[in-house]
C-alpha cells in the first residue's frame, strides 16, 4: 500500500475520459460513492465531493471527482493535521476502494442510463458551479509546494506573515541569545555553574519579551503580546508554525484577515492572563495559546454552520480529535502551558462565536457591533484578570528563604558542642554561630511576613518565622547556661527551647 507524505497527505489520480460523457461518469461516480457508505456532499457539472465514515482508523477523508476537460481528477485528501505527516494509507486505499466499486456500478448502470441522466441533471440545476473554489479544503489545494506556505494570496493573506514574523524573530533571538550567553560564559570562567546559566538565560529571556506574572502585573502588557513570537527551540516553533498554517488554510478564508488575527492576537492574550494565574515565577513564551485560539474558533465556525453539513462533521470530529490531543499531551508535558493552552482555546470559541453566529435578518448585526462586543468581553476579562490576579513576591521569598536556611547551616554544630571544650571556645562557638546567624534570621522574618505570598509559600513562611524565634531563644539559653558555668548540663528551659527547634523542623518535613 502506498503511503502519501506531506503537509497535507493526498492521492490524486487523473483519469482520461476517452469519449465517455462527463455527466455519465459522475452518476457512476455518485452511485459508487453512495455504495461505499460515504457522505455526499456536493455535486454539479463539475464535479463532487464526499467524505469517508469516521472511524478508529480515520476521522475522514474529503473524495473528489472534478472534471476538467477530457479528465476526471479523482482524489483523496486528509481533512485534518495528520500525526508524522503522512496519512498510513488511507489515500491510497480509498481511490483502489472508489475504483473498483466504479467498475461494479458503470457495469450494472448500462441499462438504465435516460432515466439517471434526467434525475442527474434535475439534481444539478440549482447546484453552485464554483463550490469547488468554496470547498473546505480549496484553499490548501491551491498549495503546490511548500514554499506557497510562505506567501500571501487569497483566503490566506495573514497567516504566511505571522509564520515568518515567528521564524525570523526565533532565528535573531537564538543568534543574539547564543551570542550572549557565549560572552557570559567566557566571563564567568571557571566560575560558571549549571544554575548561574539557568539565571543568566532567564534574564536574557526577560529581555526579550516573554510573559512573567510579576512583570505583566507591574503594567509590561505588551508582554501578553510579544510572548507570542518567541520560541525555545526548533522543534517548539516547528510544531507551532505546522498548526498555525493548517488552521490559516482551513479557516482565514470563511473568516477574513481582519477577524483571524483579531482572534489570533486576544486568543494569546487571554491564554497568557490565564497562565499567569498558574504559573507564579516562571517564564512563558510560544504561540501555542494563540494557535489553541484558532482551534476554538475552527470549532465555532463549524457550530455556526459555516461548512456544508457533511464536511462539519468530519472536519468537527478530526479538530475536536486534534485539540483533545493538544491539551491531553499538555497535562503530562512538564514543560508544556496548558493554561495557556486552555485559555487561549475558549477565548478563540467565545471570539469566533461572538464575530460569525447567525441571527435573524431582523436582528442581525453589523460587523462594528460585533466587534464591539467581542472588544468588551475582552477587556471585561482582562481587567478582572489583572485586577483580581494578586502580585506574588514569590522570588524575593526565594531569596529571603535561601539566605535563612544558610544561617541556620551553624546550628548542627553547635548542638553537638563537645562538653569537654573551653568555656571561651563554647562561648565564641554560640555567639559567632548561633547568635550572630539566628538574629539575622529574625530580622530575614520580618522582611518575610510583610510578602504577599500563594498559600503553600505562605505555610512554609510561617513555619521559619517560628522556627528564627525558637532558634534564637535556643541559643541565647545555651549562651546564659555556659555562661553561668552551674552545670554540664542545659537547663530545662534551654531543653524545651532546643526541642522545639527539632518540633518544628519535623512538622515542616512532614
Amino acid at each position: 500500500m502506498s503511503v502519501s507524505w506531506g503537509y497535507s497527505p493526498k492521492t490524486e489520480k487523473y483519469i482520461p475520459l476517452a469519449g465517455f460523457p462527463a455527466d455519465q461518469y459522475l452518476i457512476v461516480a455518485q452511485q459508487a460513492i453512495k455504495n461505499l457508505g460515504w457522505s455526499l456532499s456536493h455535486l454539479s457539472e463539475s464535479g463532487l465531493i464526499a467524505y469517508t465514515k469516521i472511524s478508529f482508523q480515520s476521522y475522514s477523508e474529503e473524495i473528489s471527482v472534478r472534471i476538467h476537460g477530457d479528465f476526471a481528477v479523482v482524489k483523496s485528501e486528509c481533512v485534518g493535521i495528520q500525526m508524522l505527516f503522512n496519512d498510513y494509507g488511507k489515500n491510497e486505499a480509498n481511490l483502489a476502494k472508489f475504483f473498483h466499486e466504479f467498475e461494479y456500478v458503470e457495469f450494472h448502470l448500462k441499462e438504465i442510463w435516460e432515466d439517471r441522466l434526467t434525475v442527474f441533471h434535475q439534481q444539478i440545476a440549482d447546484q453552485d458551479k464554483n463550490y469547488f473554489e468554496k470547498a473546505p479544503l480549496a484553499t490548501k489545494d491551491k498549495i503546490r509546494n511548500v514554499l506557497y506556505l510562505f506567501f500571501p494570496q487569497k483566503g490566506y493573506t495573514v497567516t504566511p506573515i505571522l509564520v515568518l514574523l515567528n521564524t525570523f524573530y526565533f532565528i535573531i533571538t537564538f543568534l543574539i541569545s547564543a551570542y550572549l550567553m557565549r560572552n557570559f560564559i567566557l566571563t564567568q570562567g571557571n566560575a560558571v555553574d549549571y544554575g548561574s546559566i539557568q539565571q543568566e538565560a532567564k534574564k536574557l529571556a526577560l529581555g526579550l519579551g516573554v510573559n512573567h506574572r510579576n512583570m505583566v502585573l507591574d503594567g509590561q502588557y505588551w508582554r501578553l503580546i510579544s510572548y507570542q513570537f518567541i520560541h525555545a527551540s526548533i522543534s517548539h516553533i516547528f510544531f507551532n508554525m505546522y498548526a498555525l498554517v493548517y488552521l490559516g488554510l482551513m479557516i482565514e478564508n470563511k473568516l477574513g484577515w481582519k477577524k483571524f488575527l483579531f482572534i489570533y492576537l486576544l486568543s494569546g492574550v487571554c491564554g497568557g492572563l490565564v497562565s499567569l494565574t498558574f504559573h507564579q515565577e516562571t517564564i512563558m513564551m510560544g504561540a501555542s495559546g494563540a494557535i489553541m485560539g484558532l482551534y476554538g474558533a475552527f470549532i465555532a465556525l463549524l457550530v455556526n454552520k459555516s461548512y456544508e453539513k457533511n464536511a462539519t462533521k468530519a472536519l468537527l470530529i478530526s479538530t475536536l480529535f486534534v485539540s483533545a490531543l493538544v491539551l491531553i499531551n499538555g497535562t503530562m508535558g512538564k514543560r508544556v502551558d496548558n493554561a495557556a493552552h486552555v485559555g487561549g482555546f475558549i477565548s478563540g470559541f467565545l471570539l469566533c462565536y461572538i464575530l460569525t453566529f447567525t441571527m435573524e435578518k431582523t436582528l442581525a448585526l453589523k460587523s462594528w457591533a460585533r466587534y464591539a462586543a467581542a472588544s468588551l468581553l475582552f477587556l471585561l476579562f482582562f481587567s478582572g484578570m489583572i485586577y483580581f490576579s494578586p502580585k506574588y513576591q514569590t522570588e524575593l521569598y526565594q531569596e529571603l528563604s535561601a539566605k535563612f536556611n544558610t544561617n541556620l547551616e551553624g546550628l548542627n554544630g553547635i548542638m553537638r558542642l563537645r562538653v569537654s571544650l573551653p568555656k571561651d571556645v563554647k562561648l565564641n562557638a554560640i555567639k559567632t554561630d548561633g547568635i550572630g546567624p539566628t538574629e539575622k534570621n529574625l530580622e530575614l522574618a520580618k522582611q518575610m511576613e510583610e510578602l504577599k505570598l500563594k498559600s503553600e509559600d505562605a505555610s512554609s513562611r510561617d513555619r521559619q518565622v517560628k522556627l528564627a524565634r525558637a532558634a534564637h531563644q535556643a541559643v541565647m539559653l545555651m549562651y546564659r547556661d555556659i555562661k553561668s558555668d552551674s552545670t554540664y548540663r542545659y537547663s530545662k528551659r534551654t531543653s524545651k527551647a532546643i526541642g522545639k527547634i527539632f518540633e518544628i523542623m519535623y512538622s515542616e518535613e512532614k
